[in-house]
């Protein structure tokens, strides 16, 4: 039985010899034009993480759930107020924009010589003009700080500290701020603009 076997066998092996050798002969497809090789493509390497990256991405969080949500509340609703004394929705973004025209030129090193007063901006339209105006000198600001620079200490008062510092302060007004909004849209039977990001209600 044993013998018969390994005859079997090696007849097997001898038939299919020629065909292993034609696929062995046969030619390698050829790369696309201008297509490197797969075990010759370059690595994407992963951008360093450091604190000013992820104070950039805090932040950048930060305005797109704050821009989504003027853009989410329906115009008829920006002078909606959930008690009488406090802020309109509206409000609630122009005290965000008084307050990023106050700290991100502090971050930028150009401080305002005051305060900058708070919009009187009431309609979605002039709302979301006056909120993005904010977001445009802040985006020019984070964008200025490295690594190298992230500790240079400027500004007084409330808006004294480093700019990283600086930059992390911005982020947790935003959030703070953005945090009242949610409650602002929930009570209009709106999903806020963080939740929906994750697919949830």
């Amino acid at each position: 039985m044993t013998r018969c076997f390994h005859v079997a066998l090696a007849s097997a092996v001898l038939c299919l010899a020629p065909s292993f050798a034609a696929i062995a002969q046969m030619p390698m497809p050829s790369q696309p034009t201008g297509q490197m090789p797969a075990t010759q493509m370059p690595m994407q390497q992963a951008k360093p993480v450091t604190e000013v990256s992820q104070a950039l991405a805090a932040y950048n969080q930060t305005k797109q759930i704050i821009i989504g949500s003027a853009e989410l509340m329906p115009a008829d609703k920006f002078s909606y107020k959930a008690t009488p004394e406090i802020r309109t929705f509206a409000q609630m973004f122009t005290h965000v924009a008084q307050t990023q025209m106050s700290i991100c030129p502090v971050i930028a090193g150009t401080p305002p010589a005051t305060r900058p007063v708070e919009s009187t901006a009431t309609s979605k339209e002039e709302v979301l003009a006056v909120i993005k105006k904010s977001f445009d000198v802040c985006d020019a600001a984070y964008n200025s700080v490295t690594d190298a620079n992230a500790m240079e200490v400027g500004g007084t008062g409330y808006m004294r500290g480093s700019k990283l510092g600086n930059m992390w302060k911005n982020v947790a007004h935003n959030n703070e701020m953005y945090g009242q909004m949610v409650i602002y849209l929930r009570l209009n039977g709106l999903v806020p603009p963080s939740t929906a990001m994750r697919g949830r209600m």
